[in-house]
């Protein structure tokens, strides 16, 4: 009669270290995300019905208030959302660290200038990029003609209302209407058409 060997375990520490590298890649992915649950981020009562594309719309009389965003820009001079008053704004979260705001910061710029005329302003809140230098360096390759805050450690993104925008959603677009309130998030990359489609329905607004 032969017996036989059970399968050695693997050391504890071997056990461990494979723990800690899932939990830095969900850490990640969290802190990054290109694609969206199809909920809006953060919880709370706010109005958005969300859409199969994971683009979140809060009707006409319904939205609340976009807060009071002011700093300075990647290159040190004042930025505030409120000299746009009367426009349709874009906002882009976004870091220079981050893969999904690389793939979609093409189209935010051509949008941009697809819209401008039409009393579109698109603004970028640059997040967790500690020295402005990777953030210029990644405006300057992808041709990003748009200006953004400097929010390095999101003390401006936890202004937003709760349930407008989630702090781990990166990247993510919010529009705000004509008259500062908040009509569309959506938490993950987008591409041009995409845009248009959050974008061009607040602008034909009356």
């Amino acid at each position: 009669m032969s017996f036989v060997r059970p399968a050695a375990r693997a050391p504890r520490r071997t056990l461990l270290a494979a723990g800690a590298g899932a939990l830095a890649a969900a850490l990640t992915l969290s802190a990054c995300s290109g694609g969206s649950n199809g909920k809006s981020g953060g919880g709370g009562d706010t109005n958005f019905v969300t859409s199969t594309g994971g683009i979140s719309t809060v009707a006409k009389g319904e939205r609340p208030d976009a807060p009071e965003l002011s700093g300075k820009d990647l290159t040190g001079s004042p930025l505030d959302l409120a000299d746009y008053k009367g426009k349709v704004v874009v906002l882009n979260v976004w870091g220079s660290w981050c893969a999904p705001c690389r793939s979609e910061a093409r189209y935010l710029e051509k949008v941009a200038q697809q819209t401008k005329d039409k009393g579109v302003q698109f603004l970028g809140i640059n997040t967790r990029d500690t020295q402005t230098g990777p953030a210029l360096a990644f405006e300057k390759e992808f041709g990003v003609s748009y200006p953004s805050f400097h929010d390095p450690i999101g003390k401006l993104m936890l202004t937003f209302p709760k349930g407008s925008l989630n702090p781990q959603s990166i990247p993510t677009t919010i529009v705000v209407d004509r008259d500062g309130k908040i009509a569309a998030s959506a938490p993950r990359a987008l591409d041009d058409k995409a845009l248009r489609s959050m974008i061009d329905p607040i602008v034909a607004e009356k």
